[in-house]
């Protein structure tokens, strides 16, 4: 009984308005709380403090769409009561204007009830519009909103119209704003550089060296870069500090070298000859040494160059130099010593990239601030540098709504399908219905003057 009374428009859904979908409710919808999803259905459907003073409103329009009429059916009354008792013309044109106002009021809240539920509760065909159709409705709004809002036209065009380069480097152009981002920027490093764990970073580190290494043929590249080196002469330098470093040892340690060749003699020979040939040796090695390094043109210099030409060639196109050379890589780089050397220097990076990014005057810092400013300024002043922005970011856009259009379409639908259908249906009325009880007043005084308006033609017609 309360809900069939709750269905006569002079109720308007009962004192509180809190009207169901009625008994013709359609099949399935009454399931919706069993699923596992149900509270969380009827948390999405929940009413907020702005719901209910709509629903407030709501009902008070209610009431005064049915008091209205109320009213053109007393006045009908009245008019037919006062015809009948022989009053002036004047009371067939009321009766006229208050019956079709009556009709107007009552189609309208025919047409408005049957938005929400059956009407008086009856199931008649095509009512109870929103409850039916809710999951189409759902598939609909996301049509539409795929359509019209996720097409790439559209965005291009959304975008364009913001001229989001400009607005982002007049932005960046404040001082205080590229702090800010700067400071913003610090904080993501550091945090990203915490959570990373070392031993992880390391490993990817040391096998990414090892994979590139063991990819690439390193020998005919060390060929050019050695053959390169001797046509320009720049190992000589190299050959003149070692030999100028060599004769000043020497000269420093004369004693160990004589004391070295003397402790390799054979023990039956003499010591005078030991120290005799231990004293040669000394002073040859001293002698040779020395022209080394005093003589440019000397012949182990050209021999040397010679050595390195040739042992460049060989790099490059020798087939058993070139194995031997990566033969030796893969030795080196499968030393534990060469992986605790990996491991190490990224340590080391790690350390000396939070400390700059925690530090506000770090060079880091200083130059990431510049590099901000630096480009703010010319994107809100160059119109290209704009115009690729622009285009990076519209490229973007386009590229998450084409690929990703189906999951957020599908987004929309899913959610309208996970609601309550009674609830929904008090959300949607909520919201719309104090503008849809304007319509039943509407049907009212538009029907009443329609009404008035034909019998007058009539009147006159007929006479």
């Amino acid at each position: 009984m309360e809900r069939t009374k709750a269905e006569l428009p002079e109720g308007a859904g009962g004192a509180d308005g809190s009207e169901g979908a009625g008994k013709g409710t359609a099949p399935g919808t009454a399931g919706a709380d069993a699923g596992p999803g149900a509270v969380r259905d009827r948390a999405m459907t929940s009413f907020s403090p702005a719901d209910e003073a709509k629903r407030r409103g709501v009902r008070q329009m209610k009431l005064t769409a049915t008091g209205l009429l109320l009213v053109v059916a007393v006045v009908y009354a009245l008019a037919e009561w006062a015809s009948h008792r022989g009053a002036g013309a004047w009371a067939g044109y009321v009766s006229a204007a208050a019956e079709a106002g009556m009709v107007g009021a009552l189609a309208d809240w025919f047409a408005v009830t049957a938005l929400f539920r059956h009407p008086l509760g009856i199931p008649i065909p095509h009512t109870a519009i929103i409850p039916k159709k809710k999951d189409q409705l759902g598939v609909s709004l996301g049509e539409f909103v795929g359509e019209n809002f996720l097409s790439e036209a559209v965005v291009r065009q959304r975008l364009r119209a913001v001229g989001i380069g400009g607005r982002l480097g007049a932005w960046l152009a404040v001082p205080e704003h590229a702090d800010r981002v700067t400071a913003e920027l610090a904080a993501a490093l550091r945090g990203a550089l915490t959570v990373l764990r070392d031993s992880d970073v390391q490993a990817v580190v040391g096998e990414a060296i090892t994979r590139r290494a063991d990819a690439q043929e390193i020998a005919p590249g060390l060929g050019k870069m050695l053959d390169r080196v001797v046509s320009d002469g720049g190992h000589k330098r190299a050959v003149d500090l070692i030999v100028s470093r060599a004769h000043d040892w020497l000269i420093l340690h004369g004693d160990s070298v004589m004391d070295a060749v003397q402790g390799g003699a054979p023990g039956w020979t003499p010591r005078f000859v030991d120290r005799k040939i231990g004293d040669r040796v000394y002073k040859e090695l001293l002698r040779f040494v020395t022209e080394m390094r005093d003589m440019p043109a000397h012949p182990a210099r050209g021999a040397l160059d010679r050595f390195l030409t040739d042992f460049a060639a060989d790099l490059q196109s020798d087939t058993e130099t070139r194995a031997r050379v990566e033969r030796l890589k893969t030795e080196v780089l499968g030393r534990g010593e060469v992986q605790d050397l990996i491991a190490s220097a990224w340590t080391a990076v790690r350390s000396m990239i939070v400390s700059a990014a925690e530090d506000e005057r770090s060079e880091l810092r200083l130059r990431v601030r510049a590099s901000l400013l630096s480009l703010g300024t010319r994107m809100a002043s160059d119109p290209k540098v704009q115009g690729k922005v622009d285009g990076w970011v519209e490229g973007a856009a386009v590229y998450v709504v084409t690929t990703y259009r189906k999951e957020i379409t599908s987004l929309i639908t899913d959610t309208v399908a996970g609601w309550d259908a009674e609830h929904t249906t008090k959300k949607i009325e909520a919201n719309i219905g104090r503008d849809l009880q304007f319509i039943r007043i509407n049907g009212t005084v538009v029907g009443s003057l329609a009404g008035l308006l034909i019998y007058t033609v009539s009147r006159i017609l007929g006479a």
